[in-house]
C-alpha cells in the first residue's frame, strides 16, 4: 500500500525528553508492518501545530502524533483549525497521557505503535471522538480555570523526571502561594452560578494531569461535557481532597458542582488563568466553550 501521506509528528521534548529518544524504535516498528513514514519534528510551542496545519490543507490523510496531551492539542487545532477531516493517530510519550487513556489507547507506547500500525495497513476505519471549543481554540480532552490552570502553569515549569508526580507537586506549590478565588458568573444548561470559585473545570475526557479521576463519569463519544465548579475551599480541605480526586470520589463532596452541558459562557470581573488541554492560555476574563460532536477522526 501506498504509505506516501502519512506524516509523524514529534515533540521531542514531551514526556521529559522521552519521545524524542522513542523516535528510532517508532520508526522500526512501523517498518515492520510495511509503513514508511515523513517525520516532522517540533521546535517551539505553536510548531508542531503549524506543521500539523500545513500537511493538512495539503490534503494528507493520515497524521501521526508522538507525543503527550500538549501535543494532541497543538494537532487537534491544527486540523480541525482548516476544517481537514485528516485522521489523527496516537503513540502516547507524553507525562500525564490523558487523552489517550480517555480513547481507550494503550499507555505502553510500543504496544500503541504496534495497534496503531496493524490499524493503518489493514485500512481500518477511523473512528470519532468528540473535540470543543473554548475561545473558539479546541480542546480534545479538557480545559480548566482558576486552580487547575495555575497548577499547570507551576507544573510546566519543573524539568524533573518523576511524571505524574510533577502534578502533585505543582499543587502543593500552588497552594503554598495561596488560592485565588475570581469572582465567576457562569451561565450554562442547567446552571446558573454568581459568586467566588476555587475552580471550573470542563472536561471531554475523565482524567487532567495523569492522576487525577476528574470527571468519572466523562466520555469523548457523548456529544456532552461535564462542568464541575468547586466552591472555596482552605488549603488543608484541599489535601483532604486529593485522595478522593485520585479515586474519582469527589463527586458527592458539598464543595462540588457539576452538570452535564454542550455549551457555556463564563465571565470573570478580571482577567484569570486558564489551560486547555493542559497548555496554559493567555489571562482573560470572558470564556466561551461549545462541544462539537464528532470532530476527530482517531485511526
Amino acid at each position: 500500500m501506498s504509505t506516501s501521506d502519512l506524516h509523524l509528528f514529534l515533540n521531542p521534548s514531551a514526556g521529559r525528553g522521552r519521545a524524542g529518544k522513542r523516535l528510532p524504535r517508532i520508526r522500526q516498528l512501523l517498518g515492520e508492518a510495511g509503513l514508511t513514514v515523513q517525520v516532522h519534528q517540533s521546535r517551539s510551542v505553536g510548531d508542531l501545530e503549524n506543521q500539523v496545519r500545513t500537511q493538512a490543507e495539503a490534503g494528507a490523510r493520515r497524521l501521526l502524533i508522538a507525543g503527550g496531551d500538549g501535543s494532541i492539542h497543538e494537532a487537534a487545532n491544527g486540523i480541525l483549525l482548516c476544517n481537514s477531516d485528516a485522521a489523527l493517530g496516537i503513540i502516547p510519550t507524553g507525562t500525564g497521557n490523558d487523552f489517550a487513556k480517555a480513547a481507550d489507547i494503550p499507555l505502553d507506547w510500543e504496544t500503541a505503535t504496534r495497534l496503531l500500525a496493524d490499524r493503518i495497513a489493514n485500512d481500518t476505519p477511523p473512528r470519532r471522538v468528540d473535540a470543543a471549543t473554548m475561545n473558539n481554540r479546541y480542546f480534545a480532552n479538557g480545559a480548566g480555570i482558576g486552580l487547575d490552570a495555575k497548577v499547570t502553569s507551576v507544573a510546566r515549569s519543573y524539568r524533573l523526571p518523576i511524571g505524574d508526580l510533577v502534578y502533585l507537586l505543582a499543587i502543593f506549590r500552588t497552594i503554598a502561594d495561596g488560592i485565588a478565588t475570581p469572582e465567576l458568573r457562569i451561565e450554562a444548561d442547567g446552571l446558573d452560578h454568581k459568586g467566588p470559585l476555587t475552580l471550573a473545570s470542563i472536561s471531554n475526557g475523565p482524567w487532567i494531569g495523569g492522576m487525577f479521576h476528574i470527571a468519572p463519569m466523562a466520555s469523548n463519544n457523548d456529544g456532552l461535557l461535564e462542568l464541575l465548579i468547586v466552591e472555596p475551599v482552605t488549603r488543608m480541605r484541599i489535601l483532604s481532597l486529593l485522595p478522593k480526586l485520585v479515586q474519582g470520589q469527589h463527586m458527592q463532596e458539598p464543595e462540588v458542582t457539576h452538570v452535564r452541558i454542550r455549551r457555556a459562557r463564563i465571565e470573570s470581573q478580571e482577567p484569570v488563568p486558564s489551560h486547555l488541554d493542559g497548555e496554559v492560555q493567555p489571562l482573560a476574563s470572558e470564556f466561551d466553550i461549545e462541544i462539537h460532536p464528532e470532530a476527530l477522526r482517531l485511526l
